[in-house]
């Protein structure tokens, strides 16, 4: 059985043809790169957008002698691909091939076998072909880096290495335009071919962004967490909302749970970013092979981090509320309220009141009467913390 199968492969025809829509690139992969199982396959969203630069491709390439009853049921298989109708027949994982073929590969023979059978031919006959009709005028090299595209440009027509070649004059520009018209969204073709295939800055700079965002989001988070913690040992500014138990042992323990996961996440973001960064670094000459890792991780951050935000906002920061009495009690017993009399008594005698309301566990005012550096109606107006956010007249 594993020798026929090997020849199969081979032979570039279906495996499993009254099930699968794919063909003998796509089982290949999947007998060589069974690294991580279901949960390492390659995101939907690529999966979409991949089923959207197929359907135009054949829009445009119908202008170029594309017969037109092939291309029709083309554009219709692509887009139930587009739709996600399909998304059984993609099982790769991200872990593959560093320029994403085996992925393009699998949408064109995905596309190829379901247009076959929209034009009433059975799977694997190749009436539909995967490469010579599905992915005429592409190359893995310029459609998968197509697929997530961040920044409007697209590198399709660019093919293997940005020259274009097996492409004609024009085609570059009018696929964007068929993506734009199809998604409703700004795209052009790139200018530099070349460039849009080695270097992928846009998405290391996108993926900066999220990490900035995570970054600011952690020192949030913390601070809540911070000042919620309590209710009698900690701080206990804030009252967090008690959403579940948060210990299995200790009765009435409750955590700071979206705090937590939303630090996860964040953790979790920088963790992308950087392998982001290391594949945007290795663009080796005309193509960088670390396409599928950078698209997924940028997928991740974005999903990760709005979703770990509506979940903090809608569980967490929509419930805070300030522990008033807590905050007062903190404010008034201050050591540093005595800032205040600097102007007044200057900074030595402001620094032995303080020093002695710390040593005796006295109020300020008590340190500042018994120094005799102040009287009790001057302590009053001089130590006046609404007015210690800002400027004084």
């Amino acid at each position: 059985m594993e020798r026929q199968l090997m020849e199969s492969t081979r032979d570039n025809v279906l495996y499993f043809p009254t099930k699968w829509l794919w063909g003998a690139q796509t089982q290949r992969s999947l007998q060589n790169f069974d690294i991580g199982g279901e949960r390492e396959r390659m995101p939907e969203p690529i999966i979409c957008a991949f089923g959207i630069l197929k359907k135009c491709a054949a829009k445009v390439n119908m202008e170029y002698g594309l017969d037109p009853s092939i291309g029709k049921a083309i554009m219709q298989a692509a887009q139930e691909v587009a739709e996600g109708k399909l998304n059984d027949h993609f099982p790769l994982v991200v872990w593959q091939t560093g320029s994403g073929t085996q992925s393009n590969m699998n949408a064109n023979e995905v596309i190829a076998n379901r247009a076959a059978e929209i034009l009433g031919h059975k799977r694997g006959e190749k009436f539909v072909h995967p490469n010579d009709h599905v992915n005429r005028s592409q190359s893995s090299n310029d459609t998968f880096p197509s697929t997530g595209d961040a920044i409007w440009q697209l590198a399709q027509g660019g093919t293997a290495v940005g020259t274009g070649l097996n492409t004609k004059k024009g085609f570059d520009v009018k696929i964007a335009a068929a993506v734009a018209e199809e998604t409703n969204l700004p795209f052009v073709t790139a200018e530099n071919k070349f460039e849009a295939l080695s270097a992928h800055d846009a998405f290391v700079e996108t993926g900066g962004a999220l990490n900035t965002i995570a970054a600011s989001l952690m020192k949030v988070a913390n601070d809540i967490r911070l000042l919620g913690s309590g209710p009698r040992c900690g701080l206990g500014e804030l009252i967090l909302p008690e959403n579940e138990p948060g210990s299995s042992i200790m009765p009435g323990k409750v955590n700071p749970t979206q705090c937590e996961a939303l630090t996860m996440v964040c953790a979790q973001v920088m963790g992308n970013q950087v392998a982001i960064t290391v594949g945007g670094s290795n663009g080796h000459f005309e193509l960088n092979v670390f396409k599928p890792m950078i698209a997924s991780n940028l997928l991740r951050s974005l999903r990760l981090l709005g979703d770990a935000s509506a979940s903090f906002e809608k569980n967490c920061v929509r419930g805070i509320q300030a522990n008033k009495e807590r905050i007062s009690k903190l404010l008034h017993e201050s050591l540093m309220l005595v800032t205040s009399l600097n102007p007044k008594i200057g900074y030595d005698n402001a620094a032995a009141v303080a020093k002695k309301a710390h040593k005796e566990g006295s109020t300020l005012k008590e340190a500042a009467l018994k120094l005799g550096v102040l009287t009790s109606e001057e302590f009053d107006k001089h130590v006046v913390p609404e007015n210690m956010i800002g400027p004084s007249d």
